[in-house]
């Protein structure tokens, strides 16, 4: 999960749709004994998701032995030890969700892919803001055409299913 954090889901139309299916990744993802990790950005002073403020808290609970990885850029792999984690758990595959769909859930989507993961895109489960019009270049985007397009750019190895329900998971092998 990334990034589904107070500051950040003000931020976006439709949190709480977001936050019911990221909810439901969780639950799915518990019940199978799978590994969840929390990804927390540590935002710059003065920002809504700047380390210490409400807006830097996680809106969905982190049971014991989930860890949480905080970031201080888009990719949750970069300068974080979330691939020695995922190595030492034995986690070949992985479903992303959270926000920003063409930020953080692009940037570590696309090193996971690089990384040789399996990675599933539940198109329900991540969402951004929409891009503003600019006079005279083009007119408003809507934030789930941005998440589409954030989709489609990853290419053709991202898995992207229509919703949350349709993620299976599983145990990892801790060999």
């Amino acid at each position: 999960m990334i990034d589904v954090q107070l500051g950040s889901l003000e931020a976006v139309p439709e949190a709480d749709r977001l936050v019911d299916r990221v909810a439901v990744l969780l639950g799915k993802a518990r019940a199978a004994g799978a590994l969840v990790v929390h990804v927390q950005n540590d935002g710059a002073a003065g920002l809504a998701d700047a380390p210490g403020t409400p807006g830097w808290e996680l809106r969905l609970p982190v049971e014991d032995g989930e860890p949480v990885i905080r970031k201080s850029q888009d990719d949750a792999f970069a300068g974080t030890p979330l691939t020695e984690l995922l190595a030492d758990r034995g986690v070949g595959s992985l479903a992303i969700c959270g926000l920003m769909s063409e930020m953080c859930v692009s940037a570590t989507a696309r090193t996971a892919l690089a990384r040789d993961f399996r990675v599933v895109l539940p198109h329900d489960a991540h969402t951004t803001t929409g891009v503003p019009a600019v006079p005279g270049v083009a007119e408003a985007v809507p934030a789930s055409v941005v998440s589409r397009v954030a989709e489609w750019a990853l290419g053709d190895q991202l898995e992207v299913v229509a919703h949350a329900d349709e993620v299976q998971f599983t145990a990892p092998d801790a060999g």
